[in-house]
């Protein structure tokens, strides 16, 4: 019986007010915890995940300023201070401090700290903080200095609550079954980007956004990242699908790698390769243990099926984190002495890229158990049909 994922995006729901509320609180613990006085943080994934607010980035400075005694402002435009107040009405202890075109916005800030933290430790602003705005807030309300959040925010970011696991699964499995959709269609002649609008608008029929889905047909597909020559699809060619959507704002990475037609010998042993290395993978990360150590267990099978040493043939890291970024910290690769924790969540994508010939890559979402992991969704376990849906 095919699985009404309609229904099941009706049944799950975007962060609520007490979820942000209860981030903000463990925010606000991280923040003592780090001696940081407070975050600052323009618009992006990290603005979203305490706030629940989407909004762009311009030339005139956005931002909320959280702080670990409790209350909050935001600095906005004046002309945006009704949109801004729409989206914050669920928000505990705010303050809007709205700038007119003529004023320096960041002097608004410097009345309000004084008034509401005075506190001396440094404060912290998200990592991708544009220059010109780390420069308003020294000038503004911290002339010692200001220092990188992404310590504490990685410690709020990198474990999933059970809710954004549930909703990055939901996520995932739309992905795989667009994909099988679109592989159950394939055509000589067709192109990469004819297969790429069938696996978006299977995105959409399944209740999702088109998403994004990178495809790439025979010798193309050594290429990690791909290149497309215009050619219409052939028998006997690999075929590497590269996928995902989001549900309320959790991504999906999935990865697939099969043959339109009859797979040759070469083929089937570099798959057959691809996804031991996966499968070693798997079967090594738990928590407890360091991140390098499981891009170790999938490259040393590939190394020992002589497709190495180190990135000769598997040219990229094992896998990123994911979530409300398609790439998030942290990363399974090498130098990685970062611990695995329960929540974190992973992509496991081993490739062999061989340039004149072909490239195969399986990919799919772990996620760190209390005492393992488990897959977000199902992965590849054959080379050829039917793929799990």
């Amino acid at each position: 019986m095919p699985i009404d994922f309609r229904s099941m995006m009706s049944d799950t729901s975007p962060p609520s007010p007490m979820e942000l509320a209860e981030r903000r609180e463990l925010l606000r613990n991280r923040l003592s915890d780090y001696g940081l006085s407070g975050l600052f943080l323009e618009g992006g994934a990290t603005l979203r995940y305490f706030s629940g607010i989407d909004w762009h980035l311009s030339e005139r400075p956005f931002g909320l300023l959280l702080t670990n005694s409790g209350p909050a402002a935001v600095l906005c435009p004046a002309f945006e201070e009704r949109r801004a107040a729409e989206r914050l009405e669920a928000f505990d202890t705010l303050m809007i401090l709205p700038w007119q075109e003529h004023e320096d916005p960041f002097s608004k800030l410097t009345d309000w700290w004084l008034k509401h933290s005075r506190d001396p430790r440094p404060l912290a602003c998200g990592s991708t903080t544009r220059y010109f705005v780390l420069e308003g807030l020294r000038k503004a309300i911290a002339p010692n200095g200001l220092v990188s959040g992404a310590p504490v925010v990685n410690s709020c970011r990198g474990r999933k609550s059970a809710l954004e696991i549930e909703r990055m699964r939901l996520a995932n499995q739309i992905t795989q079954r667009a994909i099988a959709h679109g592989l159950a269609h394939l055509r000589s002649g067709m192109t990469q980007n004819d297969l790429s609008r069938l696996i978006q608008d299977a995105h959409v029929a399944l209740g999702a956004p088109p998403g994004w889905a990178l495809v790439l047909f025979g010798e193309n597909a050594a290429y990690p990242h791909g290149k497309d020559d215009g050619h219409g699809l052939r028998p006997g060619e690999v075929v590497l699908t590269d996928c995902g959507t989001d549900v309320f704002g959790y991504q999906s990475d999935v990865t697939r790698t099969t043959v339109f037609g009859n797979p040759s010998d070469r083929q089937r042993q570099v798959w057959d390769v691809v996804d031991r290395a996966q499968q070693a993978a798997f079967a090594a990360a738990r928590p407890g243990i360091a991140c390098q150590e499981i891009d170790r267990a999938a490259r040393s099978v590939i190394d020992d099926a002589g497709f190495g040493p180190g990135y000769r043939t598997f040219s990229h890291r094992l896998g990123h984190g994911i979530g409300l970024e398609g790439h998030e910290w942290p990363c399974l690769v090498e130098g990685s002495e970062i611990i695995l924790e329960p929540g974190m969540t992973f992509s496991n994508e081993p490739g062999i890229y061989l340039p004149g010939e072909f490239g195969v890559r399986l990919e799919t979402i772990i996620h760190i158990t209390e005492d393992s992991c488990e897959y977000l969704g199902c992965r590849q376990d054959r080379l050829e049909g039917p793929f799990c849906e």
